[in-house]
């Protein structure tokens, strides 16, 4: 009986490594692909850069005419709600109209949201397939080149959060503003 005990116990640290072992429930498992892109100062943030930081992640762009707005909105809210619980997390925004957000546009676009950007990073410098190919393989979300005739990319509206080990374990909605509590109190168990 003890021997068997003993198993059970063994199987489930092993299960429990083999998942991450995080103290919330997750909805995903995923490494991100190593990046390295241009921030809205004209920096630079790798993959590298976020190691050992818990982050939430998002794809918007600047001349997004529906879903954008509110998930920027509530990424701002998030913001104000980390200081307040003072936590510490980094937030990245991906564009996925790279062409047209450049570093000060993305600039601009943060700023008119309150954003500040020592833990609020907006990316681009890259082309658009090499972000449909992030988006998609990293974190599972849709991205797609805008119809003939218009200049609206079609991506996904979720909020990711990763581990400091680059492993995207959950996903949120962006345009709930419920989600802002759920993100916060994920974090407060991780941290």
């Amino acid at each position: 009986m003890k021997l068997l005990v003993k198993f059970i116990i063994l199987g489930l640290i092993l299960f429990l490594a083999a998942c991450g072992g995080y103290p919330i429930d997750t909805t995903m498992s995923e490494e991100v692909t190593d990046f390295e892109f241009t921030t809205q100062n004209n920096d630079t943030l790798s993959l590298q850069d976020l190691e050992g930081e818990w982050w939430v992640a998002d794809f918007i762009f600047t001349n997004c005419t529906t879903v954008c707005l509110p998930m920027t909105s509530n990424m701002a809210s998030l913001q104000e709600k980390l200081v307040e619980e003072d936590i510490d997390a980094q937030l990245v925004s991906f564009s996925v109209d790279p062409e047209f957000d450049t570093p000060e546009v993305l600039k601009r676009y943060g700023e008119s949201y309150g954003a500040d950007f020592s833990n609020w990073t907006f990316l681009t410098g890259y082309d658009f397939e090499t972000i449909k190919e992030l988006s998609i393989k990293s974190f599972k979300n849709l991205v797609a080149a805008a119809p003939e005739g218009t200049n609206q990319v079609s991506h996904g509206t979720w909020f990711f959060l990763v581990s400091p080990d680059g492993e995207v374990i959950k996903n949120y909605s962006g345009t709930e503003p419920g989600s802002i509590d759920s993100i916060v109190n994920d974090l407060k168990k991780v941290e």
